[in-house]
């Protein structure tokens, strides 16, 4: 069985994109909802490196979720902007883990960062803009 970080549980939301790369974990902290995952071969490139797109979704994933969290009468969210900086490959069998930070949410849009790291190391950052739906 795959071991998650400390104070993650399973995650609570599952998509049709997700699904394969079950189990994914989540945990809150202050304001946001952190993702995690144990790096397997199915979440690779071609090098064996986690891959790009995978690190893209869940950080997209973590910063909207954590973006809602402070929304209230709002009926969703979408993505207006997304921008990650790689800094680090991301091994298999590491703990992949996104942590976000609301920079302002507001009527109309919400801001987001994370930090994106393996086995705590920096390995991505990462932006996004939000447009919320009423």
């Amino acid at each position: 069985m795959v071991q998650p970080s400390v104070g993650f549980e399973r995650h609570y939301r599952n998509s049709p994109l997700t699904d394969p790369w079950e189990p994914l974990y989540s945990r809150r902290v202050d304001d946001s909802l952190q993702i995690g995952l144990r790096i397997a071969e199915a979440h690779t490139n071609s090098r064996g490196f986690a891959h790009g797109g995978l690190v893209s979704a869940l950080a997209d994933n973590a910063m909207g979720l954590s973006c809602g969290l402070g929304l209230e009468g709002a009926n969703g969210l979408l993505t207006v902007n997304l921008a990650l900086d790689f800094l680090a490959v991301a091994r298999i069998g590491q703990w992949l883990q996104i942590e976000p930070s609301v920079v302002k949410r507001g009527r109309s849009l919400c801001f987001a960062s994370a930090l994106i790291t393996a086995d705590g190391n920096p390995c991505a950052r990462a932006s996004a803009t939000f447009q919320v739906v009423s």
